[in-house]
């Protein structure tokens, strides 16, 4: 791959990951079906169901109290090799505090959806639930094999699902277009850093515990998640051109110094930094914050991205 500073060559950049994950620049809006209403303090929150032509995604969807437009965030979320939690835990219900995103932004004026993704939570074959299942893993895996056999990857089916997603907000009229974001944690940041390099629609986005090359996983020895199995990808790209594409963009990678899975996170963010610039993006469109600490979220880094992700969208505006 050559260089990839400049704005013409994040243009291009996306241009080519669309083409090589398989992903339309434009996808259609699903019908949103609203299928339960629950008040919380500050806002509604409700699950729906994203529907499209060929599928079903169950979501929690946050709409705040008052008129808008609101900003509004997609939260994608995290893996922990916990499939039984996905939007539950987001907001809240389940799991680990600190991924419990959906009420603190929503009461922040944000528009939250959070939808399962495959094989997680409700969307495991099995059906909803948030019980622990003896075929979690496996399911997971033959999402991952069954499309790989068939000519496709989990990470097309995994970004096509988050691009409706932003589709689903962007129709909505209490909603402002020019400021709709993303964010996720570990799996989740994996899928925010992959959908704003293909997806121009998303203004913003913050990444935790995520931003890690292919080349220093391998040269360690770890783990590569399922859905960033992508044949061939690592031949042609690394997760610098994933970030450069997202210029000039504002977008924060979030990481602890002992998080294996951001191991060179330092050093991606100084090689995308020549293309936000040379793009004309705002000074610091491009922030990293790394801290002490594992791959784990904690107190201090809930609160910088519910901090940053609130300045972002009000700046993106």
């Amino acid at each position: 791959m050559d260089d990839v500073t400049g704005l013409e060559d994040a243009e291009r950049l996306r241009g080519e990951l669309r083409s090589f994950l398989g992903v339309d620049a434009d996808p259609v809006a699903p019908t949103t079906e609203v299928i339960s209403t629950v008040r919380e303090d500050g806002f509604a929150r409700q699950l729906v169901h994203l529907v499209t032509d060929d599928d079903r995604i169950p979501a929690f969807l946050a709409v705040p109290d008052g008129d808008g437009p609101f900003p509004a965030v997609v939260v994608f979320h995290q893996h922990a090799g916990q499939r039984h939690f996905g939007k539950s835990e987001v907001f809240g219900m389940a799991g680990d505090r600190f991924q419990a995103f959906g009420p603190v932004l929503a009461q922040s004026g944000f528009v939250v959806l959070c939808p399962d993704s495959i094989a997680f939570e409700d969307r495991r074959p099995g059906g909803p639930g948030t019980d622990v299942r003896d075929d979690d893993w496996e399911q997971h895996y033959n999402g991952l094999a069954f499309r790989l056999v068939t000519g496709g990857t989990l990470m097309q089916k995994v970004l096509r699902d988050a691009m409706v997603a932003v589709s689903a907000l962007l129709v909505r009229p209490d909603v402002n277009p020019d400021a709709v974001g993303a964010l996720g944690h570990s799996y989740g940041g994996n899928t925010t850093l992959f959908l704003m390099a293909v997806d121009e629609r998303v203004r913003f986005g913050c990444a935790s515990g995520a931003l890690g090359s292919y080349r220093r996983k391998i040269a360690d020895g770890t783990g590569i998640e399922m859905a960033e199995v992508i044949p061939g990808f690592a031949a042609r790209f690394d997760m610098e051109h994933v970030l450069a594409a997202i210029a000039p963009r504002r977008f924060l990678a979030v990481s602890g110094n002992d998080d294996k899975y951001a191991a060179d996170a330092e050093e991606l963010v100084a090689l995308a930094r020549p293309a936000f610039r040379a793009s004309g993006a705002p000074p610091m469109a491009l922030s990293e914050v790394r801290v002490a600490g594992g791959h784990a979220l904690d107190a201090e880094r809930f609160k910088t991205i519910v901090t940053w992700v609130t300045h972002a969208a009000v700046a993106s505006d």
